[in-house]
């Protein structure tokens, strides 16, 4: 009996595990087929959510949104966003943006082009995990910081710039690329 407890344990255990790290689906708004949760109210910024579609093709993130005649700075790319739309081909983030969140685009298999602009200071943990599409990338000179496991998977990469603005690269950041 004690054995049976135990591999319960472990079974409730790997299930919490597997489900905080979804990308959770719920968002204040959509505006244009891009869905958005309020950050800062008093600042009037958001950030870019996951949503009840997928995103495909090559698409721009605006740099700001009206919703209910307020316009707000689109300034982050939030966990798990666009996780697994392996239709994306390309993204363009607009200047806005200082931070693509964890698993901004975990396992988006089809993405073959990203234009990270200079403002995005931080690249979350596993970001860009499973974009084996990606060959090459720039990593602009204001981000500080790459998370663990950013690139991780990342098969097709075979070109990365990262300038000297970057003072910590978590681990695995480069794993089987």
């Amino acid at each position: 009996m004690k054995t049976l407890t135990n591999q319960l344990r472990a079974i409730l255990a790997a299930v919490i595990m597997l489900i905080t790290s979804l990308p959770a689906l719920a968002y204040e708004f959509e505006v244009n087929g891009f869905y958005y949760n309020v950050i800062d109210e008093t600042a009037k910024t958001v950030e870019v959510t996951s949503g009840d579609n997928e995103y495909s093709g090559s698409i721009s993130i605006p740099l700001s949104v009206t919703h209910n005649a307020i316009s707000y700075s689109v300034t982050e790319i939030g966990r798990g966003a666009f996780w697994g739309c392996i239709s994306l081909t390309a993204i363009t983030i607009p200047n806005s943006v200082t931070s693509i969140g964890e698993r901004a685009f975990y396992e988006c298999a089809g993405l073959t082009a990203i234009t990270i602009p200079n403002s995005v200071t931080e690249i979350g943990e596993r970001a860009f995990s499973g974009c084996t599409g990606l060959t090459s990338i720039t990593i602009p000179n204001s981000v500080t910081e790459i998370g663990k496991g950013a690139f991780g998977g990342c098969t097709g990469l075979t070109s990365i710039s990262i300038p000297n603005s970057v003072t910590e690269i978590g681990d695995w950041a480069f794993l089987a690329c």
